[in-house]
């Protein structure tokens, strides 16, 4: 089951999907479960969070803003109760301060998924402050049966992945703004050189420039080191609503802008 709020959003769902799972069965032909075309019709789209009553897992995937997530938080506890799993999808917000949230908060834990998400193996999972055992256990057997590894590791702002990757994310828009190298050189640096499967940059483009602009934010917030400052490139993009793939335009041009 699919939720949300904004009747934009669910209204093109279907077609995304479906778009998506055409573009991972063409980016990964050999993985089985792409050729499955039943993908979508098993999606029931909802535009009403009651229907959650009752469910056994919950993945949280809102915008990267702490205010929003811990909205949905309280309206979650009111809908479930203490029954779900409850996953949060986040970059860079802190698990335990959502959890603080929850009925239950032992049943709270970070899931966090790395794009492009059918083509990356690893789910980072972060354990919050009263994260019990249990729920890790749960949560790394579900990852599992996604034919997924997970990498349980302790709540810190940007926990692991995000920590190391939105330096790389940043200092590429650095080296872009001063003129060092255009994005496909930087990114052919990283896929190349150092064998990623994306460079930076255009990982920048499939997060969305503004989630990322947000999760430098909350980093910087949270930690106050500098080196987390935004690049004064990738915040004027934004504001010219180039934000990568979702806008047709980022460091790079896509066929498709919604």
């Amino acid at each position: 089951m699919l939720y949300d709020h904004d009747p934009g959003v669910l209204g093109a769902a279907e077609g995304d999907i479906r778009t998506l799972v055409r573009r991972y069965r063409m980016t990964a032909p050999e993985d089985p479960r792409w050729r499955d075309k039943g993908i979508p019709d098993r999606i029931r789209i909802t535009d009403d969070m009651a229907e959650f009553a009752g469910a056994d897992r919950i993945i949280e995937n809102v915008v990267e803003d702490a205010a929003v997530k811990e909205e949905v938080h309280r309206e979650l506890r009111e809908v479930c109760g203490e029954g779900p799993l409850i996953a949060v999808n986040t970059s860079c917000v802190s698990i335990t301060r959502l959890a603080a949230l929850a009925a239950r908060p032992e049943s709270v834990i970070g899931m966090h998924f790395m794009n492009p998400v059918p083509l990356i193996e690893c789910v980072e999972l972060v354990r919050g402050h009263h994260t019990s055992d249990e729920t890790v256990k749960r949560a790394e057997g579900f990852v599992d049966s996604l034919g997924k590894r997970p990498v349980v590791v302790r709540d810190s702002p940007g926990f692991v992945s995000n920590r190391l990757s939105h330096l790389f994310m940043n200092e590429a828009a650095f080296l872009v703004q001063e003129r060092v190298a255009d994005p496909e050189q930087i990114d052919e640096i990283f896929t190349l050189g150092y064998g990623h499967k994306m460079g930076p940059l255009a990982t920048a483009d499939l997060i969305g420039l503004d989630t990322v602009v947000d999760s430098l934010r909350v980093l910087y917030e949270d930690l106050q080191d500098p080196k987390f400052r935004c690049c004064p490139l990738l915040k004027k993009m934004v504001d010219a609503g180039l934000t990568g793939r979702k806008s047709g335009q980022g460091f790079y041009t896509y066929g498709v802008s919604r």
